[in-house]
Order: structure tokens, then C-alpha cells, then sequence
């Protein structure tokens, strides 16, 4: 079993290193494992280039192990691809470029997929990894459990923290680079990713450990509020897109809307110390689902051929 560690960048070169110092560690930590490290820099201008090369030219495991690439494209989930089609292991980490893993991220990643019987996505604990950021994108439940009807795919696991086998990519293909930071739908790759490995047959799993530490630095709940609008647009684009095959998935904006709706006769917000609410979440979700059709209109009209 070979595991691939990809670990996608932009402008972040500080915790960038120190999430591939501790991607190290862990793989220094289980020496009967066979591992890799691909960074893909998206782009930075802030150094990264050449951080990255003195980083990998003192790094302690077989430089042979590490890759560097670079994608021109904006978009995570381009980047992620790029990285898939280099990448030799049988099974494939993906850890955000803010996040810690844990000196036994490895170990704790080969019990898990050496004992399955099944293909299985399978993320991590997310702690926060600093007291001064806002607690906000963290999964820290202490119970093991998976994905079923009707909950909704976002969050169930982290693509901060997520992992596969090279056997489900094939199965389901890679990331929509249409969705993601960078991309035209914003966010909600790993959510797409998540759902269509889940309405293929293939289990959705969250475990207490493979634990990360996430220091994504957001301190101002106006971060957090954009950030969360990000997310509920990329869900709505989400929505309709898988709409033909799976219609259930606007329950989640009816039931929205439901909650939008008690919120203005006094209802309780989404999240009240955020100052979160379901009339934005809402708003977010329509707008994803205008977006997206807009988007696929215009896909068709460039495909279409010409009259003579």
C-alpha cells in the first residue's frame, strides 16, 4: 500500500511548510510505509517557488518522494487533478496547505484502509489549530460514522482532510474543476466529490483520528460570513447540477427556506453567535442555482455548432 500525499497551494508559503513538515513527521512515524508528498502551487506570488525548492532539497525523506508541480489555472480542483495524474500511490491524502496532520496521520490512515472490504471516502478529525481563530470549519465528533440518506454531503467530512483509494477515482473521476476556491462556483469541490462517489456506491466514512489541525486564520466574523456565503453558493450550483439524478438534494433548500422563513417571525438563526443566517443561506443556495444554469447555458451555446 503506497499513499499519496497531495497537498494543493496558493500565497500561504508560512503554514504551507508547516503542513509539510508535519506531513514528514507522520511518514517518519510509520517507517514501514511506503509514501509520497506532490505539492501543486496554484499560482503563488509570494514565494512559494523557491521556499518549495529549498524545502525540498532538505527535506529528510527520499527526495525521489517529492514532487513539485505547478498549475497556471486558478482552482483548487484543477490543481488536485493535476496532482491525481502524477500521483503513484494506492491510496490518496489530501491535506489543505493550512492544516497540521498528527504524528500517527499515517498509521492511524493504513489501520483503517488495510482492514476495509469496501471503497470507501474517508476523512478526518479537523481541530482547530489556533485559540484565535474563529471555531468555524472544524469536525471533532469522537464517534465513527457515515454518510446516508437524506444528510446532506457538505461537511460530513472535510476536504481539508480527505482521503480514497485510487480505485474510487477511477470509479467516479476527479474533481469538477468547475467547483472550488478559484473557480467559477467557489467552493464545494470536495462536496460534489463526495456526493458522487456516495450516489455511486461508494461509502462516505468520518473517524475520530487521522486528526489534522486546521490554523486557517479567519478572526473576523465578516471572513466567516463571506466564507460561509461561499460554501452555501457552491451548494447551490451543487443542487442543480445533480438535480436530474438526484431531486432529493432540494430538500436541503426547502428546508432552508422553511427555517428562512421562521428566522423572520423570530425564529432562531442558523448560527446566532455568528451571526449566521438560513435568509442568506438561501439567498446563497438560488444563487448558486442561477449561476449554474447560466454556466451550463453558455456551455451549450459554445459547443453548438455554427449554421452554415
Amino acid at each position: 500500500m503506497k499513499i499519496s500525499f497531495i497537498v494543493c497551494t496558493r500565497n500561504r508559503v508560512a503554514s504551507l511548510l508547516q503542513t509539510l513538515d508535519s506531513v514528514v513527521r507522520a511518514i517518519e512515524a510509520a517507517p514501514e510505509a511506503e509514501a509520497e508528498i506532490i505539492v501543486v502551487d496554484n499560482g503563488s506570488e509570494d514565494g512559494t517557488d523557491a521556499a518549495l525548492k529549498r524545502w525540498s532539497a532538505s527535506v529528510s525523506i527520499d527526495r525521489r518522494d517529492v514532487l513539485l508541480l505547478a498549475q497556471a489555472r486558478p482552482g483548487v480542483a484543477g490543481s488536485r487533478n493535476a496532482a491525481i495524474a502524477r500521483a503513484s500511490g494506492d491510496i490518496i491524502a489530501f491535506i489543505d496547505d493550512d492544516c497540521v496532520v498528527s504524528d500517527q496521520y499515517l498509521r492511524d490512515l493504513i489501520a483503517h484502509y488495510a482492514g476495509d472490504t469496501e471503497s470507501v471516502i474517508r476523512g478526518g478529525r479537523v481541530e482547530l489549530g489556533s485559540t484565535q481563530d474563529i471555531d468555524f470549519t472544524t469536525k471533532t465528533e469522537a464517534l465513527a460514522s457515515r454518510l446516508t440518506y437524506p444528510a446532506h454531503p457538505g461537511g460530513f467530512v472535510h476536504g481539508c482532510n480527505m482521503t480514497c483509494s485510487r480505485a474510487v477515482i477511477e470509479r467516479i473521476g476527479g474533481f469538477d474543476a468547475a467547483f472550488g476556491p478559484g473557480a467559477t462556483f467557489r467552493a464545494a469541490e470536495d462536496t460534489d466529490f463526495i456526493y458522487r462517489g456516495w450516489a455511486a456506491g461508494v461509502a462516505v466514512e468520518y473517524v475520530p483520528d487521522m486528526s489534522v489541525k486546521h490554523f486557517h486564520g479567519r478572526r473576523d466574523p465578516r471572513t466567516i460570513d463571506r466564507l460561509h456565503w461561499n460554501y452555501q453558493f457552491g451548494n447551490g450550483a451543487l443542487y442543480a447540477k445533480h438535480i436530474g439524478r438526484s431531486p432529493w438534494l432540494i430538500k436541503h433548500l426547502y428546508w432552508s427556506a422553511r427555517n428562512a422563513a421562521r428566522e423572520l417571525v423570530g425564529g432562531p438563526r442558523f448560527d446566532a453567535q455568528l451571526g449566521l443566517t438560513w435568509r442568506a443561506i438561501v439567498t446563497a443556495n438560488l444563487s448558486g442555482v442561477l449561476a449554474f444554469a447560466w454556466h451550463s447555458a453558455r456551455t451549450l451555446l459554445t459547443r453548438a455548432p455554427a449554421r452554415a
